[in-house]
This record gives C-alpha cells, sequence and structure tokens, in this order.
C-alpha cells in the first residue's frame, strides 16, 4: 500500500489568539504546519486526480477556519486545524504544528502540535 503524505510547511496566517484583552481586539500572525497521511495506491496506479487528496481544498477550508475565528489557547486552534484534515475520508493520520511568533520576549515563537489517528 502506498501511503501520501502531504506536508503544507509553514502557512503563515491571521487571527485572534489569546486571552489578554489586547489579544482579543488585535490579529496575531499564527504559523502552521500539516502533515497529512492517506493512501494513495490508485492515485499513483490511475494518474487521475479524483483518485488523489486534494490538498488545496483542505488548505483553503484551514485558512477560513483560522482567519474567521477568535481562540483562546492554542490547544483550541490546533484542535479545530486537525478537525478540518482528518473531516476528508480518506486522511488516516493528520498531525498539526501551530508556532506563535512573538509570544515570549526573548524567544523565536511558541508552538504547539497534535496529532490524529484514525481508529
Amino acid at each position: 500500500m502506498a501511503n501520501a503524505i502531504i506536508h503544507v510547511t509553514n502557512l503563515r496566517l491571521r487571527t485572534f489568539i489569546g486571552f489578554n484583552p489586547e489579544e482579543r481586539e488585535k490579529k496575531q500572525d499564527v504559523v502552521i504546519n500539516l502533515e497529512i497521511h492517506y493512501p494513495a495506491d490508485q492515485a499513483c496506479e490511475t494518474d487521475e486526480v479524483e483518485q488523489a487528496l486534494n490538498y488545496k481544498t483542505i488548505t483553503k477550508q484551514v485558512i477560513s477556519m483560522v482567519e474567521n475565528g477568535h481562540f483562546l489557547l492554542l490547544e483550541k486552534l490546533v484542535a479545530e486545524i486537525l478537525a478540518v484534515c482528518h473531516s476528508h475520508s480518506s486522511v488516516n493520520y493528520a498531525k498539526a504544528r501551530v508556532d506563535k511568533p512573538h509570544a515570549l520576549r526573548f524567544a523565536d515563537s511558541v508552538s504547539l502540535t497534535l496529532d490524529w489517528v484514525k481508529s
């Protein structure tokens, strides 16, 4: 079985993230990295677009959800991104990492990663 692994690297978006008053009023930068696995046997054999997972569709859904959302915690934001990824029936594993640049004064970023496995 050919298990395809799609990587979406450094998707840079802006959203409301955090629980401090200034974070609730002003969008902040987030950087999203996704890893999405799906069985690609049919796509490899047939070279037919319909047999492949459309990463552009998933990415557009993630962009819309993130940019229109309000989140207190990184945990909730990352969980919602994962939900978008595994809402596609062919996905059997997904991992999402969200970096929040400028979250700490002396660090480049703070990030949180969650993963999901189809049971």
